[in-house]
């Protein structure tokens, strides 16, 4: 289906104007644009301001005369001062932002033979930096002056690389496009922040291949599908984001799934399947752990990102798809090719642009700024606002940033510990009880298999000492690791008032009646235990 031609463009206050039948007789840009043979506009979106509202109706109406055919839309634009780059930029931006462009459908011309320098200025950068998508359309007038002679008009699309000095004026728009790469987290490593200023770079200028290699939970699903919300903002896309774990695709199926399938094609292939690869068509597909595919399906996807066609199974006929790939792996590429697991030749396509996520413990200046993410996430959530007590937070900060903190999970583990925090915060303030608890359940957790709790000194805590096996068991997990914190504090502490005050710290400044022992010896005899079991800790 052809595209319909769509004209963005200023009145002209001088030349688009004039009354009586004299007014045929000149020429009148934004009118010639409608009176050529060769073209149809199907409709105009003409910016005016408010004070030349009868000349914007006038030739809405003489447009109309002549071209039947096309919809003129009058955009009214509020400008005070129309040689004011500031203003007149910032009233076309948020007029982009709102606009439905529909780019499968129309096809823009960006009119800048009319409007004020400033505004002709305006829209090139907005087409050039894909805010308006589309060309430039400049209209001259004919030779020589002849009634009905719309003179001709030039289309101009604008190749972004050639204008480097212009792109460099966008700072500001780079910056906010690499923070939305990183969720608007305020990350401080260096090493980081340089690799996610080089993807932003690569995904508004480039449609090759990208590949992110890391441990799991390192943030690759979450980056690609950033970057596809980038290129979609800049419509540079017009397609889907379709994502695909590949270590979750196995036999006929996995390229039934990418590839599609003709009815028939196998057992169980009871009608035609169009597969996720022409699905991501005009779009982007993230193939995570593509090292998983078979040998098959690799070749398979090296014709597809080579020539965007590829055989569905049991097809004689190809299919086509346009769609840009980002991969994700956590194993190392070269040797899966070395040990012929992976396609020389398919490593070599998507290899061009390849960054590798650093781990969260290899980060842990970022940990901090992500945990504040994560907590405002989770008080969003919880309709409420969540926050760490500043000694909490320190205590919290120094073990999470520490040796000892494995991470394994990266950034998987930390909003799972965010997010108990923040569920189990009374008033939405994390003390420094519920964070030493959390800090012993993520020892637990990353503990070697087989071995016994431990506290964060690494002295054995043993509940079973104390309590009795058969009443350790019966416990949930968070009951035994918050009761092996506590127990960790009364060893260190030399009365039963002292432990309290460490304990409850942050609540007993809201208390009438403040009897931090009481409260302490309440909570251990839900347990069975005194003051001196618990000093004993199970030792």
């Amino acid at each position: 289906m052809k595209k319909q031609n769509v004209v963005i463009g200023f009145l002209g206050t001088q030349l688009d104007s004039g009354k009586g039948a004299g007014r045929w007789e000149k020429w009148r840009p934004t009118l010639s644009l409608v009176q050529h043979d060769d073209v149809v506009i199907a409709r105009m979106e003409l910016f005016y301001t408010p004070s030349h509202q009868e000349l914007a109706e006038r030739v809405r109406t003489d447009i109309q005369a002549a071209s039947p055919e096309t919809t003129v839309a009058l955009v009214p634009l509020d400008i005070a001062d129309p040689w004011d780059f500031g203003e007149v930029y910032a009233k076309l931006f948020d007029w982009t932002r709102g606009y439905a462009f529909d780019t499968e459908r129309e096809e823009y011309w960006t009119h800048i033979t009319t409007g004020t320098h400033v505004a002709q200025i305006c829209l090139f950068l907005l087409v050039e930096s894909r805010r308006i998508p589309g060309v430039l359309a400049q209209t001259s007038p004919p030779k020589r002056q002849q009634a009905g002679d719309p003179g001709s008009y030039a289309l101009i699309d604008l190749d972004l690389s050639r204008y480097d000095v212009i792109a460099q004026r966008f700072g500001a728009e780079q910056r906010d496009a690499v923070d939305f790469l990183k969720s608007g987290i305020a990350t401080r490593n260096a090493r980081f922040n340089a690799l996610i200023e080089e993807v932003e770079r690569v995904a508004v200028r480039s449609r090759a291949p990208i590949l992110f290699t890391g441990p799991t939970g390192a943030g690759k699903s979450h980056l690609a599908r950033r970057m596809f919300e980038l290129k979609k903002a800049r419509h540079q896309v017009e397609g889907e984001f379709v994502e695909v774990n590949c270590a979750t695709l196995q036999g006929d199926g996995a390229a039934s799934t990418l590839f599609g399938h003709k009815k028939g094609a196998f057992t169980g292939a009871a009608a035609d399947r169009a597969g996720l690869l022409r699905t991501a068509h005009k779009g982007v597909l993230f193939l995570d752990e593509i090292g998983e595919l078979g040998l098959d399906e690799q070749a398979m996807l090296l014709k597809a990102v080579e020539e965007k066609r590829f055989y569905p199974m049991g097809s004689d006929r190809e299919v086509a798809s346009d769609f840009e790939l980002i991969a994700g792996t956590n194993r190392d590429l070269r040797a899966e090719v070395a040990a012929g697991r992976f396609r020389e030749d398919l490593y070599a396509r998507i290899n061009l642009w390849s960054y590798q996520l650093p781990g969260l413990a290899q980060r842990p200046e970022d940990i901090e700024p992500n945990v504040d993410h994560l907590l405002a996430r989770c008080g969003v959530e919880l309709g409420r606002t969540v926050r760490l007590s500043a000694e909490a937070r320190a205590v919290y900060l120094r073990y999470a940033q520490s040796p000892e903190a494995l991470w394994s999970g990266n950034f998987r583990d930390l909003s799972a510990s965010a997010t108990r925090l923040a569920t189990l915060a009374e008033g939405g303030r994390i003390g420094l009880p519920l964070v030493e608890a959390e800090i012993s359940r993520l020892q637990w957790l990353w503990q070697p298999l087989g071995s016994s709790d431990r506290s964060q000194d690494g002295d054995a805590v043993d509940l079973a000492a104390l309590l009795g096996e058969p009443q350790v068991q019966a416990m949930d997990l968070f009951d035994r690791l918050q009761l092996a914190a506590v127990l960790q504090v009364c060893r260190g502490a030399r009365t039963l008032s002292d432990a309290g005050r460490q304990l409850f710290q942050a609540s007993r400044a809201q208390r009438a009646v403040v009897n931090d022992a009481d409260r302490l010896r309440k909570y251990l005899a839900r347990f069975g235990l005194d003051w001196e079991q618990a000093r004993s800790g199970g030792r």
